[in-house]
């Protein structure tokens, strides 16, 4: 089947299924946030980007193949509601960008840094930070060597615009100009974005509207 990256709360997962990497995207509530799991297809090691919620349909998805690690993308409490219950049935290592571990209650083992690698298997994730919607914010890239890259940008950037950093001049300027340094810049359109909530979408199909963004300061 194709991969729509349309799911909601209760649903199934939908698959993405690449080359050397198959990604499952489910929603959970209450506020209706993303989380995915990745496998690689070589070793079936798996990874879970944010236990935003409802711990049981997390741990159903992981199935009975366990999960090595997961990452938690920023410090914002959605994101991590099921971290706990889902590291200890687990025992899963913990990731999250070093500028926001600390507000997270549950412990990390690995502080992420700008440019710090996170492996599933054969598969090689880069991490990049992102400043303004949270100081710590991490986005992870996937960059295919079958095709073309893939990216999970947390809260640091959805279809139609940059997250929220709460009207702050400052942090949506940073934001910004962070999205678009190290993401839009060194990544083709074809690249594919997971975001922490709601539908995914292209760098090509928000390119050319990053100068809208800047004009209207969201």
């Amino acid at each position: 089947m194709t991969y729509s990256g349309v799911v909601k709360v209760g649903g199934p997962a939908d698959v993405h299924e690449l080359a050397a990497l198959m990604i499952s995207k489910v929603a959970v509530g209450p506020m209706d946030n993303n989380a995915y799991l990745l496998r690689c297809r070589a070793t079936g090691e798996q990874l879970l980007i944010d236990a935003a919620n409802d711990p049981g349909t997390l741990l159903a998805l992981i199935g009975d193949d366990g999960i090595a690690s997961v990452v938690t993308t920023h410090r914002h409490a959605d994101h991590w509601q099921a971290l706990e219950a889902v590291v200890a049935a687990t025992g899963a290592r913990t990731y999250a960008g070093a500028h926001d571990a600390e507000g997270i209650p549950v412990p990390t083992d690995v502080l992420v840094e700008d440019g710090d690698t996170i492996t599933v298997g054969r598969v090689e994730l880069t991490a990049r930070h992102l400043v303004g919607h949270t100081p710590g914010s991490i986005v992870l890239v996937y960059d295919d060597p079958h095709g073309h890259p893939h990216v999970f940008t947390g809260d640091c950037l959805f279809p139609g615009g940059v997250g929220n950093t709460r009207k702050d001049p400052e942090a949506f300027a940073g934001l910004l100009h962070d999205v678009e340094t190290k993401i839009f810049e060194p990544l083709p359109d074809e690249t594919w974005v997971y975001p922490g909530h709601g539908k995914d979408t292209t760098l090509g199909d928000e390119r050319p509207h990053l100068a809208e963004w800047r004009a209207r300061g969201w």
